[in-house]
C-alpha cells in the first residue's frame, strides 16, 4: 500500500487513482444509456435532457468518485472514506441513475421482439419480491450492517477483487428500493400509490441512519486489526476515526432523504396532472356528440309544436348521473 502523505483539503480534490472494474462498469452503463437515448431521439420521440444529466452526473458521477477518488486511495488507511465511499454507493449512485429512468428508456429504446421478455423479466415472482418495498428497504439496511459487522469488510480490505464485489454489492442493493419507487410502478404492489411510496421514503430515511448510528457509537472497532496496522503517523485516533466514519453516513443518509422525497412528490404532481389532462380528453370527446345530440333534439321538439318532449327524451346522460364525470361535465357547460 505504501506509505502515503497526509490527506489535506487539496489532496482531498486532487487524488485519484485508475479502477479498472468500476471503469468498465461506468462505460458499460454510459454507452448503453447514451445507446438509448439515440435510439429514442432518432425515431424522433423526446427524452428529457435532466434525465441525462442525473444519470450521468449523479449517478455514473459518483461511482467515479466512490471508486477512484481520494475516498479510494485513503480507505485502507482511514475508516472516514471508506465509509462515506459505501454510503455514495447505497444511497447517492442508485438516486442518480434511477432519475435517469433508465428502465423505461430500454422499453423505448429496444427492438419491438426484445420488448416483451423485459417486461416479464421486470414482473417476474423473484424481481417483485425483491423490490418490494419493505424487503428492498430491509436488504439495504441488512447489506450495510453486514458489511461493518461481519468479517466482509475487513476481508474485503485485504482482498482488492472482493472489495470490487462489495462495491457492486452496495449498489445493487441501493437500486432494488429506489429505482421501483421512482421509475417502475409494474413492480410494485398495486397499494404503494404515491402517498405510499412518500412514506415509505421518509422511513427509509430515517432507517438508512441506522448504521452511521451504529457504527458512530459501536464500542468495538470495525475492522480494527487492520486500521491499527495501517494507519499512518498523521492519522487520527482509530476510534475517532471510527465516529468520523458513522457521523459522515448519518449526515449522508439525511441529506439524500431530502431530494429522493422531493423527486417522488414531483412525480406525484406530474402523474396527478396527466391524469386530469386525460379526464378533460375523454370529457370533450364525449362532450362533442352529446351536445350535437341534444340540440338535434331540441329542433325537433321546436318542429313538433315546442312542448319539449323530444328534448327530454334524449337528455344528456351528465344531467340525469351523479359522479366525478357528470359533475366535471356540469361545471364546464355554461349555464
Amino acid at each position: 500500500m505504501g506509505s502515503l502523505p497526509e490527506l489535506t483539503t487539496g489532496r482531498l480534490l486532487s487524488s485519484w487513482h485508475l479502477d479498472v472494474p468500476a471503469l468498465l462498469l461506468v462505460a458499460l452503463l454510459g454507452a448503453l444509456y447514451g445507446w438509448g437515448v439515440l435510439r429514442v431521439r432518432r425515431r424522433g420521440e423526446h427524452w428529457p435532457v435532466p434525465r441525462v444529466v442525473a444519470f450521468a452526473l449523479l449517478g455514473l458521477g459518483t461511482l467515479v468518485v466512490a471508486t477512484m477518488s481520494a475516498l479510494a486511495v485513503y480507505d485502507g488507511v482511514l475508516f472516514w472514506p471508506a465509509a462515506v465511499q459505501n454510503v455514495l454507493l447505497d444511497l447517492i449512485a442508485p438516486l442518480g441513475l434511477a432519475l435517469g429512468d433508465p428502465l423505461r428508456l430500454a422499453l423505448s429504446a429496444l427492438p419491438g421482439p426484445a420488448v416483451g421478455p423485459v417486461r416479464r423479466a421486470m414482473a417476474g415472482r423473484t424481481v417483485r419480491l425483491l423490490t418490494f418495498p419493505l424487503v428492498s428497504t430491509a436488504l439495504v439496511l441488512g447489506t450495510e450492517l453486514t458489511v461493518y459487522f461481519t468479517p466482509y469488510f475487513a476481508t474485503a480490505l485485504r482482498d482488492s477483487w472482493l472489495h470490487e464485489l462489495m462495491y457492486l454489492h452496495l449498489l445493487l442493493a441501493g437500486c432494488l428500493f429506489v429505482v421501483p419507487v421512482l421509475t417502475r410502478e409494474e413492480a410494485l404492489p398495486t397499494w404503494c400509490t404515491h402517498p405510499v411510496r412518500a412514506a415509505l421514503v421518509f422511513l427509509d430515511g430515517v432507517l438508512d441512519a441506522v448504521p452511521g448510528i451504529v457504527v458512530m457509537t459501536h464500542g468495538t472497532l470495525i475492522a480494527g486489526a487492520w486500521y491499527l496496522r495501517h494507519a499512518p503517523s498523521w492519522a487520527p485516533d482509530t476510534r475517532y476515526d471510527q465516529q468520523l466514519g458513522g457521523g459522515a453516513m448519518i449526515s449522508i443518509a439525511e441529506l439524500v432523504a431530502l431530494p429522493f422525497l422531493l423527486a417522488v412528490l414531483v412525480q406525484w404532481a406530474h402523474t396527478e396532472r396527466a391524469q386530469t389532462r386525460a379526464l378533460d380528453r375523454r370529457l370533450d370527446a364525449e362532450l362533442a356528440p352529446a351536445v350535437s345530440a341534444t340540440g338535434a333534439a331540441q329542433g325537433q321538439g321546436a318542429v313538433t309544436g315546442g312542448d319539449g318532449r323530444g328534448a327530454e327524451l334524449v337528455r344528456p346522460w351528465w344531467e340525469t348521473e351523479n359522479g366525478e364525470v357528470a359533475e366535471r361535465i356540469r361545471q364546464r357547460r355554461p349555464g
